[in-house]
């Protein structure tokens, strides 16, 4: 509806009031031209209607939802009888069509629901494949087929409205016989041969199938110039020929891969900008004709939403969802303005009726979203009570380690397969668990829905143990093929999801399969050529995410800075790999910390890894009486780091962290070499390791409950708040820096509230009563 909105604008009710604009971009000539390609573009989207559409849900839903289909048909349509009426004694040249052409178009036009439209909503909301969407689009199904076939008798019955000689009623019926005959042949003949063409285009046949989607295609134009001939409307054939293609194969998604985008980036929206040329919002003019848009609109969703209401309440459904239904099914949209364009077309609305039912269309249309985001939106919370992250993990080594690993496409895969592989412990009692999300962002696309519709169950990720990847999904096939070789217990899913949410499906599935560590692809990704650094930004909203999904993980989390991990020389996954892997864990204190440390001694146990932890220690150890951090609520988080608000003990953090390096020096003797660092300018230490190009990979922690040294950092410029400041240090761009980085951030619900600092002396903190303990370093 965005193009809707578009076409508007640029017709007579906005810029088109400027003559010389309408005669430089949209001259006279130009009118046929540009119908005659809508036309087309609309002809292969009511193709991709009815391919989209699958009549086996309304038998899967039973009869509920028939009953709540017919609810939302019938009352509108009787409203509809009304307001004809009213508009037949208000609007100037109503009265000239006949009362029954009058009376079906603005039945239809009230009542109908638009199906692909409802499917976008249900699918930004995650409400596809719940019982309210399931229901809500087997309902939409069977209205959209209903009001197609009183399209077509109000198109049978209008002729050309109130122009031209009077039509007999014999020609109606013979236009309505003659139409359902068409969609009889359609269903008997052409589904059967439509099946058989499927049949022969799918994977497991060595089949060339080009020939067979042009011949498709050309059978959408010969469809529509059939039922055109007979006296319907080309849209109707294009349609029914979309209902006989089979749904959910191979073939159906080859052929929306084909045309979708040509069709609705570029045939669709010269649709709406023609629609949007007929349309002027000045022709409403006066209190009366306003009157009549309040009026139509209040009429319509009073109408369709009590509609539904109603027999939803009488089918057991409970009450939240039964007005959710009502309101879903009072989605207007696209095929709104299909239905009026014909009216105006067969001259049955006039300008006046157009610019209101439009009004009334768009209006509906847009108060969808958010009236059920306010009544129905399911919460989404991610209450862990249980800290799970590596160092609780470990005390059992029995239990397996779940990880969740997220990708957005194939380019992350090897290093990802590598940071896999080197966590994999040797050691057969400990067994790694690996979930594969291939993160994938919702569109308007049409193959988008299918994908929804096909990859999630109850609103959320799929994840079906017994399902073989899909020949397409190259990012589960890889992953299945290393589990296999590497022994690794691996189960793919996708989520599909808008990317604002796309961080709720991480943590439901994090938080169902008891996830210890999710890790996370870091939205830049760094490629050197013959010395020359590239970065790759595959987009701000992926950090988006990544950021929401650190503040709300019921779990540990780890971001994946990737400069080519592994990409010289992988490991071999199994017994008999070869040490080619140098990994430095940096230690400066704190939980973050602390989990990369036991990340990196879990590195440690694989053969093929060699582990080196550097810590780093205050040179004047008086300077940790010197440095207090204040909470500053309103600095940028965009641009400061952001640390936790709970209460600690700094001291007790010190003998934890020492205590912590202790235990580990024991465990990993001999197989992981410690080296210490002192000095005051960390960020030249820091880079400095990771410019030598000695390590494939560093590990950090982000730094939340900072030590001394990561606090004097608070108040730096940050590039990369999410990272913390050592990791934002090693993700910045020109510095040489060579290795990847995985920056760690420790599951502690003590710790969930961050906010950005302000660093001030100890001398102006005991004249403020109102610093905390909780942020003395």
């Amino acid at each position: 509806m965005e193009f809707g909105k578009g076409g508007i604008i640029l017709g007579p009710s906005a810029f088109g009031r400027n003559q010389v604009y309408m005669h430089r971009v949209f001259p006279k000539w130009s009118s046929p031209i540009l119908e005659s390609v809508a036309s087309i573009g609309l002809l292969f989207f009511l193709f991709l209607v009815g391919l989209e559409l699958d009549l086996n849900s309304i038998r899967r839903t039973g009869k509920r939802a028939f009953v709540i289909a017919a609810a939302g048909i019938s009352m509108p349509f009787i409203l509809g009888i009304g307001i004809a009426y009213v508009f037949r004694k208000a609007v100037d040249g109503a009265d000239k069509v006949g009362y029954i052409q009058y009376v079906v178009f603005m039945g239809v036009a009230l009542s109908i629901t638009a199906f692909p439209v409802l499917a976008r909503i249900l699918a930004e909301l995650k409400l596809l494949t719940t019982r309210v969407g399931e229901t809500a689009m087997a309902a939409a199904a069977f209205n959209d087929v209903a009001a197609w076939i009183l399209l077509a008798l109000a198109i049978a019955l209008a002729g050309n409205g109130g122009d031209g000689p009077h039509k007999s009623p014999l020609i109606s019926i013979w236009v309505l016989l003659s139409g359902v005959a068409f969609v009889a042949f359609m269903m008997v003949a052409i589904k059967p041969a439509m099946n058989w063409v499927a049949r022969r285009c799918s994977p497991e046949q060595d089949t060339v199938d080009e020939a067979y989607i042009c011949l498709t295609l050309g059978g959408v134009l010969v469809a529509g110039f059939v039922t055109d001939f007979i006296g319907i409307h080309a849209i109707f054939g294009a349609f029914v020929f979309g209902l006989t293609i089979p749904k959910g194969g191979d073939f159906a998604e080859k052929l929306i891969e084909r045309i979708e985008d040509f069709v609705t980036g570029l045939l669709l929206p010269l649709y709406f900008a023609s629609s949007g040329l007929k349309t002027d919002v000045a022709k409403i003019k006066g209190g009366k004709a306003w009157g009549l848009l309040v009026l139509v609109i209040t009429t319509a969703c009073t109408g369709k939403i009590v509609g539904t209401f109603t027999v939803a309440m009488m089918c057991m459904i409970p009450a939240r969802e039964s007005i959710t239904l009502g309101v879903l099914m009072n989605t207007k949209g696209l095929v709104e303005l299909i239905v009026l364009n014909i009216g105006k077309e067969k001259k049955v609305l006039n300008d006046e009726a157009f610019a209101i039912l439009v009004l009334m269309a768009l209006f509906t249309t847009f108060i969808t979203t958010p009236t059920v985001m306010a009544i129905y939106k399911p919460a989404r919370g991610f209450s862990a009570r249980v800290d799970r992250r590596l160092q609780s993990a470990s005390d059992t080594t029995k239990d397996e380690l779940r990880v969740l690993a997220c990708v957005h496409g194939p380019g992350s895969i090897p290093s990802l397969i590598n940071l896999i592989e080197s966590t994999r412990s040797t050691n057969k009692a400990s067994k790694l668990k690996l979930y594969i999300m291939h993160l994938v962002e919702l569109t308007e696309r049409s193959s988008s829905i299918i994908m929804v519709q096909r990859l999630r169950k109850n609103g959320f990720p799929f994840i079906n143990r017994l399902r073989r990847s899909g020949f397409h999904d190259r990012v589960a096939v890889t992953f299945e093929a290393y589990g296999q070789l590497g022994q690794v217990n691996v189960t793919p899913t996708t989520a599909v999801s808008p990317l604002p949410t796309m961080h709720e499906d991480i943590c439901h599935v994090a938080e169902d399969k008891s996830v210890t560590m999710i890790i996370l692809p870091f939205h830049k990704q760094w490629r050197r050529f013959n010395d020359h650094e590239e970065v790759e930004n595959v987009g701000h909203g992926w950090r988006g995410v990544n950021q929401r999904v650190l503040k709300e993980a019921p779990c540990s989390v780890a971001v994946l800075l990737d400069r080519g991990y592994g990409g010289g020389a992988q490991m071999t996954p199994g017994p008999t790999s070869t040490a080619v892997q140098k990994v430095c864990v940096m230690f400066f204190g704190g939980p973050d910390d602390r989990e990369a440390l036991e990340l990196g001694g879990r590195m440690a146990e694989h053969p093929a890894v060699n582990v080196t932890v550097i810590t780093f220690v205050q040179k004047n150890e008086m300077d940790d009486l010197d440095l207090v951090l204040r909470p500053s609520p309103n600095k940028c988080r965009e641009s400061n780091y952001t640390f936790t608000t709970a209460i600690t003990n700094p001291q007790n953090e010190k003998e934890h962290d020492l205590t912590t390096v202790a235990e580990l020096k024991t465990r990993w003797e001999g197989m992981v070499e410690f080296v210490e660092k002192t000095g005051s300018n960390i960020i030249e230490q820091v880079v400095a390791i990771a410019k030598s190009g000695e390590y494939d990979l560093i590990v950090v922690g982000k730094g939340r409950c900072p030590s001394t040294m990561v606090a004097s950092l608070a108040e730096r410029h940050a590039e990369h708040p999410e990272l913390g400041p050592i990791g934002d240090v090693l993700a910045s761009s020109g510095q040489g820096i060579a290795s990847s980085v995985l920056v760690i951030q420790q599951h502690d619900m003590a710790h969930s509230e961050e906010l950005p600092v302000s660093k001030i002396t100890r001398e102006e903190a005991d004249n403020k009563k109102d610093v905390e303990p909780s942020h003395l370093v």
